[in-house]
């Protein structure tokens, strides 16, 4: 890579990115002359004055953090084993104050929008009366909970957690890549990034003035407490499928990070519509559970009655005002895929503005122009399905074999609803530290909002890797990484 190279001149530089190839997507660290960018000379320097060994050993006392921490994921599939220490790059990206107002305002008008489409939906219905969303597209999700119908959610707040996907373009602008609104995660991951990072390079945290995150835990308990339906000392639990879920480390930190119980559905009980939670000293009224259990599980007597995760009679509780559960119990509805398209029609219906982050263009299978469109360009695009998460039930057009394509194609004729496409993005790249070398690899961005008494925004959120080089899929089930995010303060 000439551009960084001849811009610093030096040797250890010309070794360290000797393997840097620039290549078209827009580069969080240098811009188009190779020169690094203003924010980032800091980092460049610090890389200037460290060598290769240097940089293993620090990412081997990072790998340590993690594993006496028992930070961890689950990657499927895969013949090296499943739990793995969850996989971390030394380097931080870094983004700018002025950048980073532009992603919260955003971010706070779209969780806005969504929130009172919910609502809308589960009540009178006016958007979908007004054609502005098809009510068929609701109808057919398989996320929307009938039972929720007419049900008061405390405060109207549908969605208090919410894990927004974006990623960088060519052009540097952020697009909404996809909305996370049923059980997000990541964050505790996030907030370990910055404990790791704050430990192993504390010389380059100390040069930046980078905006604090270590105060999620308390915005969220201040969240949950927002959404008690009697607001004098709430009882707040967190509902963890158990140690067996790939995210369990999470739920325990969560808890841990709040100061209140980690259950599982067997700790809970609900009786006369209240819901409680056994104790060494007796049943104990829960007000707020945040839940990290699916729908269909929350609760046998109203949806899957082989579950053994949820708590029997839960449902009747929140129904009756009792408790309140977040995210509310049917929000799948708009983390649908293909809802997802309706976004920037749904900020304008119920805001009057247009949308301060832009959608990727999208195309919806059940429309027939653009189904005979996606059939007839499989190998350009990426196509999805509406439900999934964590990179499965996806094509990668460009990166896929005739064999897989002619699969979706069967696949999209045979369920159009099920599918979306969208143009196969050249998503942002950040410099990594792989093996002894500094390599670009794909990043995206999720932040976390907040939705209680207001909308809160940690500076930040998990930036996630694609490890594997040319690789689009950031996911950590299927191999990605992450590293910190640096939001720098005026």
């Amino acid at each position: 890579m000439s551009g960084p190279l001849s811009s610093v001149g030096a040797v250890a530089a010309s070794e360290l990115f000797s393997s840097y190839e620039p290549g078209v997507a827009y580069d969080e660290m240098f811009d188009a002359s190779g020169m690094p960018r203003p924010h980032c000379h800091e980092l460049m320097q610090e890389l200037l004055a460290t060598s290769a060994p240097e940089l293993l050993q620090y990412q081997a006392e990072a790998d340590r953090s993690f594993l006496t921490q028992g930070i961890t994921f689950t990657v499927y599939g895969d013949d090296q084993g499943t739990e793995r220490i969850f996989p971390y790059d030394l380097l931080p990206r870094i983004i700018t104050a002025s950048e980073w107002r532009g992603v919260e305002r955003g971010l706070k008008q779209r969780l806005t929008a969504i929130n009172l489409f919910l609502k809308d939906v589960y009540h009178e219905g006016r958007i979908l009366s007004a054609g502005v969303v098809p009510r068929d597209l609701i109808r057919s999700c398989r996320h929307f909970r009938r039972e929720m119908q007419g049900v008061a959610v405390h405060r109207d707040i549908y969605v208090a957690v919410a894990g927004t996907d974006l990623v960088r373009l060519q052009d540097g602008r952020f697009v909404v890549l996809e909305d996370n609104l049923r059980v997000p995660s990541g964050v505790s991951y996030m907030l370990a990034n910055r404990e790791v990072m704050k430990r192993v390079l504390p010389g380059l945290f100390d040069r930046y003035e980078v905006a604090p995150i270590a105060h999620y835990g308390q915005a969220l308990l201040a969240t949950l407490r927002a959404l008690a339906p009697t607001r004098t000392d709430p009882s707040i639990v967190v509902l963890t499928p158990g140690v067996g879920n790939s995210a369990y480390f999470e739920h325990a930190f969560l808890a841990r990070e709040m100061g209140v119980p980690l259950v599982e559905g067997r700790d809970l009980l609900v009786h006369d519509n209240i819901v409680y939670m056994r104790t060494t000293s007796g049943l104990r009224r829960v007000d707020v559970v945040y839940r990290r259990v699916d729908d269909d599980f929350l609760d046998p007597l109203a949806f899957r009655a082989d579950s053994q995760l949820g708590v029997a009679g839960l449902l009747n509780a929140y129904r009756a005002g009792n408790v309140s559960v977040a995210n509310a119990i049917g929000t799948g509805i708009a983390d649908d895929k293909a809802l997802y398209a309706y976004v920037p029609a749904i900020i304008r219906y119920y805001l009057g503005e247009e949308p301060i982050i832009d959608n990727v263009e999208t195309f919806l299978c059940s429309d027939p122009a653009a189904r005979q469109h996606v059939i007839e360009n499989l190998d350009q695009l990426v196509v999805k399905a509406v439900g999934e998460s964590g990179g499965y039930g996806m094509l990668i057009g460009p990166h896929s074999t005739a064999a897989e394509r002619e699969q979706f194609r069967v696949k999209i004729l045979a369920d159009p609803r099920n599918f979306i496409a969208q143009p196969t993005l050249s998503l942002s790249q950040s410099p990594c530290f792989i093996n002894d070398r500094i390599e670009p690899r794909h990043v995206d961005l999720r932040p976390y909002v907040l939705y209680g008494d207001d909308i809160t925004i940690v500076p930040g959120g998990l930036t996630r890797v694609a490890l594997r080089k040319g690789s689009l899929v950031v996911n950590s089930s299927q191999g990605g990484g992450s590293k910190d995010t640096w939001v720098l303060q005026d």
